[in-house]
């Protein structure tokens, strides 16, 4: 029988693989991936065969708030399974579509392209130019408009099933938590598999391209919803502010009032005064701070990352919620086997500037593995000073156990 549109098998497969390897919990049907492998070839089969057909129609996106390090929620919308593996498939093939015309100051969900990479960068331009519009969009995954939306979509493709379902993802009801289904007449749900590619496509017309149309010497940077802006002088950032919020809200987006602001880089050679004077951008903190010059052996005042006291108070409550100090039940080694990869995690991206910043929660898992050593000997239950002593002697005679330990990062025990 002769199908509406050539999808192939392999495709439908690849796109499997893929949901397979990011993981992620069930949608509204509550199926699991596992669930979902039991009867996996028929299961696979039916996403195909309703591809292929022209009618598949998504189910509803089920929302799940999560919360924000900086205080309150955000609405995630999770696809089922077969959902997720359905977007996949539109994914594989729009998204080379796309990626050419991303542009390369682009950082967020992109192949090859990281948030640590998007420091790097905006940490040399802070050096050459004295200010900053730090911005981030308010709900962008909620607001986007479908008409716009689409318009860019059908620049880049004229294949009409990317077309058709990217169309019905747009339109997927959410399925709140008490059952009812909220409609959808803009947005993409920040969840799903398609949003990311989506969102970007939507950005680069809204401002990266502007930028480079109409701004191409100030340097941008930007990750999904936040950007920075760099400038010259007070009267110029002044006036890119302006600018901005009239572009965005010509594409019916709002700058967040709070969140988008003027920073002044000030350092040692910059002496100007200005209010704001330090920026939060994707987990680090930019802002002035004694460095050392190893050439000449001398301090120096620069305008440079760290890691930031939103992603450090984060970390923590990760420590707490997992409830190291009352896992007696488990070894020194053992913990050590299941913590180090997250350590690693943090020290990989957070230590990957100013790596001293990250001397705060060394200290805070230490002191967390002291509340262990306590609760899990009897003899040190009223000597919490020699449960320090005694893991503190554990991490010189085996420094190897523990990733900030390995790295010369024992911290403090007391």
């Amino acid at each position: 029988m002769t199908k509406a549109f050539n999808i192939s098998k392999q495709l439908v497969m690849q796109a499997y693989k893929l949901v397979k390897a990011n993981a992620g919990a069930g949608g509204v049907d509550r199926q699991s991936l596992e669930d979902f492998e039991v009867n996996l070839k028929d299961n696979l089969y039916k996403i195909w065969n309703r591809l292929s057909s022209g009618s598949y129609f998504p189910p509803p996106v089920k929302a799940v708030a999560i919360p924000k390090k900086t205080g309150g929620e955000r609405i995630l919308g999770v696809p089922t399974v077969s959902d997720r593996i359905a977007q996949a498939v539109v994914k594989l093939c729009f998204e080379p579509c796309v990626e050419p015309h991303f542009l390369p100051d682009s950082y967020g969900y992109r192949p090859n392209k990281s948030a640590i990479n998007a420091i790097g960068i905006t940490r040399e331009r802070c050096w050459h130019y004295n200010w900053v519009v730090e911005f981030d969009n308010r709900g962008l995954f909620d607001n986007i408009s479908h008409e716009l939306l689409l318009k860019a979509v059908k620049k880049h493709t004229q294949c009409k099933w990317i077309i058709l379902y990217i169309e019905r993802w747009l339109k997927a009801p959410m399925q709140m938590p008490d059952g009812s289904l909220q409609q959808r007449d803009r947005g993409t749900p920040q969840g799903g598999v398609i949003s990311p590619v989506l969102s970007n496509l939507f950005m680069h017309y809204v401002f990266d391209a502007w930028m480079k149309r109409i701004y191409p010497d100030n340097p941008w940077c930007r990750y999904a919803d936040d950007g920075l802006v760099h400038c010259k002088s007070e009267s110029e950032v002044q006036a890119m502010l302006e600018a901005l919020k009239k572009r965005f809200e010509e594409c019916e987006l709002e700058l967040h009032p709070v969140k988008t602001r003027i920073v002044y880089c000030k350092d040692g050679a910059r002496k100007g005064q200005y209010l704001n004077k330090s920026f939060d951008f994707l987990g680090y903190t930019f802002r002035a701070r004694a460095c050392k010059n190893t050439k000449k052996n001398s301090m120096f005042i620069n305008f440079t990352p760290a890691v930031s006291k939103t992603a450090v108070k984060a970390m923590r409550a990760k420590v707490k919620r997992d409830n190291v100090r009352n896992r007696t039940d488990l070894s020194l080694e053992e913990i050590a086997k299941w913590y180090n990869p997250i350590l690693q995690g943090w020290l990989n991206y957070y230590g990957s500037y100013t790596r001293s910043g990250m001397y705060p929660i060394w200290r805070h898992f230490n002191k967390t593995l002291v509340a262990w050593a306590v609760r899990k000997y009897k003899s040190y239950r009223q000597r919490k000073t020699w449960a320090s002593k005694f893991l503190e002697g554990i991490s010189k005679c085996k420094p190897e156990l523990f990733v900030h330990w390995r790295n010369g990062m024992q911290g403090a025990f007391a």
